[in-house]
């Protein structure tokens, strides 16, 4: 199953493209096009806004932007299109459908880059990394999540694990050990409740960040996805019962507005020190330490409990197909991989090049020698649930009842049901 807009957009891209110029909209909302000095004009949607954010990932995309546009001054020109990440589809797809598809888009790898690649809507990129640009990456593997019948339609930015951030400090005032299980978690959270501290610090409103917990807690369970989509596995076997119970046990150590906090609310809350852990993704390396510097030192990073596989991901960028400016969109996706922008990455950002770059790990943030560590020890990877199963549709309705579960408004095996029922109508 597939979104209903998603059929009629192919060819409501083809018939606007042939009304635009290069790009789509500009920030301002307007169709960008050649400027009045031959400049080529393209755009580039990204969920979050690069004047306000203190997000060291995303200020450092921002000086890709400024690099480019100051090298390609009087030829190419980059205008930049922002939002929010909990709002960044619904505004992408609007765009699509409306045909102002951006130049350049950013995207998460699965079943929501496969909504922009199924329709045509994403381009094939092999003729411009041919040139030698794919030589630079570590490995053709970084591409396996962005390749659709032998053709690449993203390029990854950087890699990144779903990891549980802590206070080292709360940990040793509260005599609490790094927990390698589950009962050392819960024993962990219970030690910083007593000694007064809130234990965890999570979004149910942002809902995929508490399917990320939930989806660890499925693997540990032994959950298969590709055999529930090929319906040679249920849901009602009792797997997705037991994690959604421990998840409902791990919930009475969140913060008492886990319901309704954002993610960068949720964030906030550990680099401000309100809470002990943070369970989310090493993206949040740059978000923490750009927002609170000195609080690097006291951020240590430990594995799920229980789980021996990591969820991984990487950012990724498409071109549109409709972009009037190919060669501009190549030559700008290109300044978010080359040398500059990847050491970035790592000594700033803290997140893992997908480029074979030196980098000096001594001027990386602390955190991310903790996760390479971690990546390192793991016996592999897998992506998150929303994200790796048949369609977006389907991971939003896991994301929705795996908050359900957290709100009361349905038991662990009711989940179980529900989950059953909607694969049976829609994925099988």
């Amino acid at each position: 199953m597939k979104k209903k807009f998603l059929a009629t957009l192919l060819s409501t891209i083809m018939a606007a493209s042939l009304l635009t110029g290069c790009g789509g909209t500009s920030s301002s909302g307007d169709t960008a096009s050649s400027g009045g000095d031959g400049v080529q004009e393209i755009t580039w949607m990204f969920w979050d806004d690069l004047d306000a954010t203190q997000d060291l990932i995303s200020l450092g995309y921002k000086e890709n932007v400024e690099r480019f546009n100051k090298d390609y001054e009087g030829k190419y020109h980059v205008n930049v299109v922002t939002t929010n990440l909990e709002e960044y589809y619904d505004k992408l797809n609007a765009l699509v459908a409306a045909g102002e598809t951006p130049d350049v888009f950013i995207v998460s790898p699965g079943p929501q880059l496969t909504d922009y690649v199924a329709p045509g809507i994403a381009a094939p990129l092999d003729d411009y990394l041919a040139d030698g640009w794919k030589d630079t990456f570590t490995s053709d593997a970084v591409f396996t999540q962005q390749t659709y019948d032998g053709k690449i339609y993203a390029v990854p930015l950087n890699t990144a694990a779903a990891c549980c951030f802590y206070n080292t400090k709360m940990f040793e005032d509260a005599g609490v050990e790094v927990p390698t299980n589950w009962d050392e978690m819960l024993t962990a959270c219970d030690k910083l409740q007593k000694a007064g501290y809130t234990p965890i610090t999570i979004s149910a409103g942002t809902a995929w960040c508490l399917s990320m917990v939930a989806g660890y807690l499925c693997e540990e369970e032994g959950v298969d996805l590709a055999k529930l989509a090929d319906g040679s596995a249920s849901w009602e076997d009792g797997k997705l019962e037991a994690a959604a119970t421990k998840l409902v046990e791990l919930s009475k150590y969140f913060q008492p507005t886990a319901a309704g906090d954002t993610n960068d609310v949720a964030t906030a809350n550990f680099y401000n020190e309100e809470a002990a852990i943070l369970i989310q993704g090493s993206w949040a390396i740059g978000q923490i330490n750009g927002e609170n510097p000195e609080f690097e030192a006291n951020c240590g990073v430990f594995q799920f409990p229980g789980c021996e596989r990591l969820i991984a991901k990487s950012d990724s960028l498409c071109m549109s197909s409709s972009t009037k400016c190919p060669e501009a969109c190549a030559a700008f996706m290109k300044y978010f991989t080359d040398d500059t922008a990847q050491k970035y990455t790592a000594e700033v950002g803290g997140k893992i090049p997908v480029t074979k770059v030196e980098y000096d790990a001594s001027k990386a943030p602390a955190q991310l020698a903790y996760v390479m560590d971690i990546f390192e020890n793991a016996k592999g990877t897998f992506g998150f649930y929303n994200e790796s199963m048949p369609t977006t549709e389907t991971g939003s309705h896991f994301d929705d009842t795996m908050v359900s579960v957290f709100l009361g408004d349905m038991t662990p095996a009711e989940a179980a049901t529900d989950m059953e029922e909607f694969y049976e109508a829609n994925c099988r």
